[in-house]
């Protein structure tokens, strides 16, 4: 109980603390967990979700109270479960499938509430593969998937100052991919996808005033 107590005096402590402003830069770490899963264009759910993990860190630039550009260096577990992997002799196993990325989104930031602490961005990402499992048979699959990934993500979320050069972030991310991410594959394009919740910390590096 108290801690909830706590967590709700800080989060209406974030309605009244002024936002950041023009020239500032912040610097954050997060960590969160991942719901990853592939797709195709017609079908969005043709396999199941695997739940997994990120971690990463991020600069993000102030234009003014409002508008900042955000850049994110992530490690970023994808793939999905309930796969099949076939080996030399031609047999058959049941499988998921791990798939490990650098990521690195490039997004606009748009803050928004009474003291800018909301925000939501949108932008590209660039992924870059670092490996890739069948988990159930113990078996490197790097060789068969595409070593870049790229696409659009999404987030939304919200910055709870606990003093004047730190905040605690809470934050949704999705990311959709647009690229094929098997090296040879003669059917339809198959691309990633993820959705996350994350948490982390935000620290005020460089202050230009709110301006």
């Amino acid at each position: 109980m108290k801690k909830f107590l706590l967590f709700s005096a800080a989060f209406l402590l974030s309605m009244n603390v002024m936002g950041q402003g023009k020239g500032d830069l912040e610097f954050g770490l997060h960590l969160g967990g991942n719901l990853a899963n592939i797709s195709t264009y017609d079908n969005f759910d043709s396999a199941a979700s695997r739940f997994s993990f990120n971690t990463g860190g991020f600069l993000d630039y102030y234009f003014s109270e409002q508008w900042s550009i955000l850049l994110k260096v992530q490690y970023d577990e994808k793939g999905w479960r309930d796969g099949f992997y076939e080996d030399e002799d031609f047999n058959v196993f049941d499988t998921d499938y791990a798939l490990n990325y650098i990521t690195t989104p490039l997004m606009a930031n748009f803050h928004f509430g009474r003291s800018y602490n909301w925000f939501i961005n949108f932008g590209p990402y660039v992924g870059f593969l670092v490996d890739a499992q069948a988990t159930d048979v113990d078996v490197d699959v790097k060789d068969a998937f595409n070593s870049t990934d790229f696409g659009v993500a999404f987030g939304l979320g919200v910055k709870v100052p606990v003093s004047d050069k730190a905040r605690i972030l809470f934050e949704y991310q999705a990311q959709s991919g647009f690229a094929e991410i098997f090296d040879v594959n003669d059917g339809e394009t198959v691309r990633n996808g993820r959705s996350s919740f994350n948490v982390g910390i935000v620290f005020l590096l460089a202050g230009g005033g709110n301006q």
